[in-house]
């Protein structure tokens, strides 16, 4: 007698239903999966969710209809089989008995929790992931349209690969036989894009896993339901093969989430997808109809549902009275303007000339913006600084057991700020790096393919050391600040202007013309010092070197002499700089007893508060 090779599998309906159970055949289904099979006998939801791929629905009301599914006598308010019923696939059947989309591939299980998959043949088995399979050009056919939606399958070329490779083949197997298969019909870059396509295909895919595919500017959703299959077909586009049911219907590639948008730009005909899973399962559903989905899948009532969970808004705070009130702003509508602006290009630039409060104001801006310091990154470019040092590039390390020194690729601030943005969990959280003196390096080579990336948010590319494909997320920002005294603000070019918004912080402006009078109040000092600075950029024609009040909002200014101090040390050298060669003489045009002088209120200078 021969032994059946598939244990009894069972499956909890939702809401701490009935267990039904089932066998797994051998036999294909039509579409190239295999057979499921439910005896008499077995509970069924009632209910279905609004999600319910159409097929699905028809098949479940057919048998209903047929009487083959009735009311059930044993469960009260459910219904029950009421002979063996063959579907299609474990799927199917899930779908059918729980009235909601099933992954029948893991939610089949036998008594001791051990999912169905783990008796597939040649399948690697784990957890399910998800896959863009292009076929919308395949030497020049849409097969997407022609083959895969009408016949439930998806396929790839392999036009040149030998028959008889087994499912489940390793990498190094499959890089073998696309040398050999391949070897003067590809280049070396096209033979390594073969081999990651083939082993994805061949035997990282399994069924239950999400396929998705692009056709005339919509996305198709599908479930892997089978083995993959090796065919000879007559055009060499479709030699292998694996069966797929898609669901009803596709979404507009525009109206598609940031984050899926990006991976779908990833140029490879075979393309993992699981980092965005959550987003494709959730495409098309209410949140009531996900916790529907929810309740068919026996979960964790503590575990968040992963498609809600990454549905979280991405937000950034409305600036408060307060947090105007910290940074002296002089109105919160223009701390609203700065972030509405951040919001809409996610770049900004703070300039203006030195001591106007670009740094600090930007930080402090992050972090609330961001709920705190752990999301803010901050990194100042200069002369030097180079593309390797800003995101990646290869650095000499010392191994700790050996002690021996080589060069390793090394991620730079903005790749450690962008992983750290991208995990899950993290992209609902506001991220910021703030790049001081932006001006000051090289920006084509700091920023090398990242330019693009900066305007084209939705997109993806392929880094130049990493090899890695690599998208911006969403929800970082940067902010930069620029030093219009040293003029190499000029030198910034358009690309750069294009991606960036700017915002001036001049000394002729608020919030930066007012600041330190409201310092000064703030601190209950005597106002001469902003009476002072405002006699000094009086008498600077130049308004990229007018003086920002930053350096006369430090304790030292305010100790016995420290105000002449300040002002001998730091406030007339800048202006000697500034005027050098045109034989001006600084301290009579700028120095605090000349400038005292011009003050209309008194000759003699209004007391200022001892620390």
């Amino acid at each position: 007698m021969a032994t059946d090779p598939y244990p009894e599998f069972r499956l909890r309906l939702p809401n701490g239903g009935p267990e039904a159970r089932g066998r797994q055949t051998d036999e294909m289904g039509t579409n190239g999966s295999r057979r499921f099979v439910v005896g008499p006998g077995q509970p069924v939801r009632s209910e279905i969710v609004p999600s319910l791929p159409n097929s699905v629905r028809s098949l479940r009301e057919l048998l209903i209809s047929e009487g083959r599914i009735k009311p059930s006598s044993t469960w009260p308010g459910r219904l029950e089989t009421s002979e063996s019923i063959t579907f299609n696939s474990p799927s199917e059947a899930g779908g059918v008995l729980t009235g909601s989309s099933c992954n029948g591939w893991v939610t089949w299980k036998t008594e001791d929790g051990r999912p169905l998959g783990d008796f597939m043949p040649g399948a690697s088995w784990g957890p399910n992931r998800a896959w863009l399979v292009r076929g919308s050009n395949v030497t020049g056919l849409d097969l997407v349209q022609r083959m895969w939606l009408p016949e439930g399958r998806v396929t790839l070329a392999a036009s040149r690969l030998r028959q008889g490779v087994a499912e489940g083949i390793s990498k190094e197997q499959v890089r073998s036989l696309v040398q050999e298969d391949y070897e003067s019909t590809a280049t070396y870059s096209q033979k390594q894009d073969l081999v990651e396509e083939l082993h994805a295909f061949l035997s990282r895919m399994k069924p239950g896993d999400t396929v998705c595919t692009i056709s005339g500017g919509r996305l198709y959703v599908g479930e892997i339901s089978g083995e993959v299959e090796q065919t000879e077909s007559e055009d060499h586009r479709s030699n292998l093969r694996r069966p797929v049911t898609w669901q009803d219907e596709g979404y507009a590639y525009e109206e598609l989430p940031e984050e899926l948008q990006q991976r779908l730009s990833i140029q490879h005909d075979v393309v993992e997808l699981t980092t965005v899973q959550a987003v494709i399962d959730g495409l098309g559903l209410t949140d009531e109809e996900l916790a529907d989905e929810a309740e068919a899948i026996e979960r964790d009532p503590s575990v968040e549902i992963p498609a809600l969970a990454a549905r979280r808004e991405l937000e950034l705070p409305e600036p408060t009275d307060e947090l105007a009130a910290e940074l002296l702003v002089h109105k919160t509508d223009w701390l609203r303007e700065v972030r509405d602006l951040l919001w809409d290009d996610r770049q900004l630039v703070l300039y203006g000339p030195p001591g106007t409060g670009k740094t600090y104001l930007a930080l402090k801006l992050a972090e609330f913006l961001g709920g705190g310091p752990e999301q803010v990154k901050l990194v100042q470019f200069h002369p030097s600084y180079a593309y390797e040092d800003f995101f990646e590039g290869f650095r000499p390390q010392e191994d700790p057991e050996t002690r021996e020194v080589a060069f390793r690729l090394t991620a730079g601030p903005l790749r450690e700020l962008a992983d750290l943005a991208s995990r899950e969990g993290n992209r609902h959280l506001p991220h910021f790096l703030i790049i001081d003196e932006l001006n000051r390096a090289n920006l084509a080579k700091v920023f090398g393919e990242l330019y693009f990336l900066l305007e084209y948010r939705n997109k993806s590319v392929r880094l130049t050391y990493s090899g890695d494909d690599f998208a911006l997320p969403p929800n970082l920002f940067v902010i930069g600040t620029m030093n219009t005294a040293d003029r190499s603000i000029a030198l910034v070019d358009a690309a750069m202007r294009r991606r960036f918004a700017f915002v001036e912080l001049s000394p002729r402006t608020e919030p930066t013309s007012g600041l330190l009078r409201r310092w000064l109040k703030s601190q209950r000092k005597g106002s001469e010092p902003a009476e002072l600075l405002d006699a000094l950029n009086a008498r600077i024609d130049d308004p990229d070197f007018r003086i920002g009040p930053s350096y006369l909002m430090k304790k030292g200014v305010y100790r016995d002499g420290g105000l002449e101090r300040t002002w001998r040390t730091k406030i007339l050298p800048l202006l000697e700089e500034h005027h050098y060669g045109e034989g001006i003489d600084i301290e009579k045009r700028y120095g605090l007893a000349a400038l005292r002088r011009s003050l209309p209120q008194s000759p003699e200078p209004d007391p200022v508060s001892p620390a």
